[in-house]
């Protein structure tokens, strides 16, 4: 699931402005940190720029610098890219300054208000933290914004995107020596596995309901 193509899509998805606020976000991010990704984006936007001035039913519109102004302003969400510009810290501040809620030791949350379905959150581990093996009955994104943290599938850094559905599991551990901290996106609730799966299954069962 982790492929290429997964990321290609999403990137494009976002280029072509039909993702979520979610989805936007975590895109941009991904963009922010990720210059390899970055120059995809920026391949995605030069073919659809040029698919748009080929269309013969859309004339072009004259506007002055005051339209262009009054538009950017009325956006009730914008998540730009650039070396200087960070779209997370932009919307919520300094990660250092944020009220983590403690789900269990060494494990914390932040979620992040946006529209949409997708529920789209920090989560922040510390060194050595694992959470029990999982799958997704949905997509899960993550994005990894400081540390690193591995898996049964490789170890995942700082700008590094892993996508993950319902065929995958995975017991993700933070890295010994400084932990991590991930955007992260889930479609759907989790579903545990193991001996403490059916207690854990239960209380994300019972917490939906609070959502």
């Amino acid at each position: 699931m982790n492929t290429a193509a997964q990321k290609n899509e999403l990137i494009f998805g976002y280029s072509s402005g039909n993702l979520s606020e979610a989805k936007s976000l975590f895109v941009s991010m991904y963009l922010f940190l990720n210059s390899v990704a970055a120059k995809k984006a920026s391949i995605f936007d030069n073919i659809l720029a040029d698919n748009l001035s080929n269309l013969d039913e859309v004339a072009p519109k004259k506007i002055n610098y005051k339209d262009c102004i009054n538009a950017s302003s009325n956006q009730n969400l914008e998540f730009k890219i650039s070396k200087n510009y960070n779209p997370l810290t932009n919307l919520i501040g300094s990660i250092d300054n944020l009220n983590w809620k403690l789900i269990y030791k060494g494990f914390r949350e932040f979620n992040i208000p946006l529209k949409g379905s997708d529920s789209i959150k920090l989560i922040k581990m510390d060194p050595g933290t694992s959470v029990p093996l999982h799958s997704h009955n949905g997509k899960e994104y993550i994005l990894v914004i400081d540390g690193s943290f591995c898996d049964e599938y490789g170890e995942y850094k700082k700008g590094d995107m892993q996508i993950n559905d319902q065929k995958i599991k995975h017991h993700p551990t933070a890295c010994d020596k400084n932990g991590c901290i991930c955007l992260t996106i889930t479609e759907r609730d989790i579903v545990f596995f193991g001996k403490l799966g059916s207690a854990l299954n239960l209380f994300t069962f019972i917490k939906s309901f609070f959502k």
